[in-house]
C-alpha cells in the first residue's frame, strides 16, 4: 500500500506544482527544439485530448473512473498473492506504481479544474494536443499496466 500511496502522491504534489508555475511563469510560448516542442500555456476546459462532453456528464465521468481505479488499486495493495501467485515482487511493486501514477495524476487534474473549471496544460510536442505532468503520469502508469499485463500473459503460456 505504501508504494501505491507514495506514487501517487509524488504524481499529484509534481503535477499540481508544475501546473501552478506554468499558469504564474508562462507568459508566451517557449521553445525548446524549435517549433517542434516547447511550453505553451493553454487551458483545457475539457477531459482528455480535448474532448468535451456536457459539464456534469463530464466530472461525472471522471469521478467513476477514479473511484474505480482506486478500488482496483486497493486490492491489488492489499492482496497482491491473488494476481502475483508465483511472481517476483517487482512485478506487484510496478502495478501499484501504475495504479498511483494514474490516480495521482487524476486527482491532479480535478485539483486543477476547481477554481475554474479548467486544466492548466503547457507540455506542447509536435501536432500532439498539449498536456501537462498529471496527463504523462496517466498515460506512463497506463502503458506500465499495458506492459505488466502483455509481460504476465505470455509467461503464463
Amino acid at each position: 500500500m505504501r508504494i501505491l500511496i507514495i506514487a501517487g502522491g509524488t504524481a499529484l504534489v509534481a503535477s499540481v506544482i508544475f501546473s501552478f508555475l506554468a499558469d504564474q511563469l508562462l507568459a508566451g510560448r517557449i521553445a525548446i527544439l524549435g517549433s517542434f516542442a516547447g511550453f505553451q500555456l493553454s487551458h483545457n476546459p475539457g477531459i482528455a485530448f480535448g474532448l468535451r462532453l456536457p459539464p456534469v456528464a463530464q466530472e461525472l465521468l471522471i469521478g467513476i473512473a477514479l473511484i474505480i481505479v482506486a478500488i482496483i488499486a486497493i486490492r491489488h495493495a492489499r492482496h497482491p498473492q491473488a494476481r502475483y501467485p508465483q511472481a517476483s515482487r517487482p512485478a506487484a511493486a510496478a502495478t501499484l506504481v501504475a495504479f498511483g501514477l494514474i490516480l495521482g495524476g487524476g486527482i491532479a487534474n480535478i485539483v486543477d479544474r476547481i477554481p475554474d473549471g479548467l486544466v492548466t496544460d503547457f507540455i506542447q510536442i509536435g501536432t500532439f494536443p498539449t498536456f501537462n505532468v498529471a496527463d504523462s503520469c496517466i498515460t506512463v502508469g497506463a502503458i506500465l499496466l499495458i506492459l505488466e499485463s502483455f509481460i504476465r500473459s505470455r509467461r503464463e503460456r
